[in-house]
């Protein structure tokens, strides 16, 4: 398989990964099934903005962990046949259907054969979430989330797998000081943070105020942006840049403390997992019309970073 890109910080994305993003280190990416279902329709989207690295959360309407071994042998071969790398494999593990008090053993057999997909694909991260409550006192939710964490992690480890915690569901969802804490409880270097630039308008938070705190932490990125809907409810997506998540500031925030690695597109302009099948298969040309947003927008980031350098003046660390 390509060698995905490396998510460590300062890392420089291989030749395979495709056209370079605004900071050497920063490729483009997407979600896959948020462009179809099948992956030839993934791939057929991937190909329309010239990029060659995938982030996997579903084929054929099936979970990556759930696919049967000739199902997964079989898109293996294609995604190495098409010469397109993996960056991340997206899991269900303590996500919004999965709650602190939920069967953990579901947790530890998805992230077993997850590890082994990584290993087959060369990718090198697994997306979590931090388990959201229910019904337990603060204390007690925190306890079992940072425990639930740490066991997840140690199997991480011995897989040589990163795990990337999400800004959505679960104890360290919205909050930067939780997310620290989490970080820090877990103490493993099987643990990074993910920053989902769309969520706050979401989970009710402004994302670029929360990012400046965990900035430093961040070993991927998931770009969408959103509209509030009126009255409340499910928020109206947009391309990247035509809402009001803040994107562009948490783009140049992110190339400014000196982020590398992936920026993946997850649009959610017809997919949306958690809302169940009424949320439709995937849009190619709204995917599509997502990268092209995330490149202009990157586009901005460098030319303003370059002409940061050219007067002198940064961001204070």
């Amino acid at each position: 398989m390509p060698t995905p890109p490396d998510l460590r910080p300062g890392s420089a994305p291989p030749s395979s990964a495709g056209p370079p993003g605004p900071a050497p280190g920063i490729v483009f990416a997407g979600i896959g099934d948020e462009a179809g279902s099948g992956l030839r329709d993934q791939l057929s989207a991937l190909d329309r903005l010239g990029w060659r690295c995938l982030e996997l959360r579903s084929v054929g309407g099936r979970a990556v962990a759930d696919l049967d071994e000739r199902a997964f042998a079989g898109i293996a071969a294609e995604l190495e046949v098409r010469g397109v790398a993996v960056c991340c494999l997206d899991s269900r593990i303590g996500d919004w259907a999965r709650p602190v008090t939920a069967d953990f053993d579901a947790d530890l057999r998805e992230l077993e054969v997850l590890a082994g997909r990584c290993a087959a694909l060369g990718a090198g991260a697994i997306r979590i979430m931090t388990y959201p409550n229910d019904g337990l006192a603060e204390p007690e939710w925190r306890r079992r989330a940072v425990e639930r964490v740490r066991r997840l992690c140690a199997v991480a480890e011995s897989r040589g797998v990163l795990l990337l915690a999400e800004n959505c569901a679960g104890w360290a969802a919205d909050r930067a000081e939780r997310m620290l804490d989490l970080l820090d409880a877990a103490a493993s270097p099987a643990l990074g943070l993910l920053f989902d630039t769309g969520n706050g308008v979401a989970h009710g938070y402004d994302s670029p105020a929360l990012l400046a705190d965990i900035a430093d932490r961040v070993a991927h990125v998931h770009v969408k942006d959103a509209l509030p809907a009126a009255g409340g409810g499910e928020p109206v997506y947009t391309a990247p840049g035509e809402g009001r998540a803040g994107v562009a500031e948490c783009l140049r925030m992110l190339v400014e403390r000196g982020y590398r690695g992936v920026w993946s597109i997850e649009p959610h302009l017809a997919l949306r997992p958690h809302l169940g099948r009424a949320a439709g298969s995937g849009d190619p040309d709204g995917f599509v019309a997502a990268g092209e947003a995330l490149r202009r927008l990157a586009a901005e980031v460098a030319a303003a970073a370059a002409g940061t350098e050219a007067t002198g003046a940064g961001t204070p660390r």
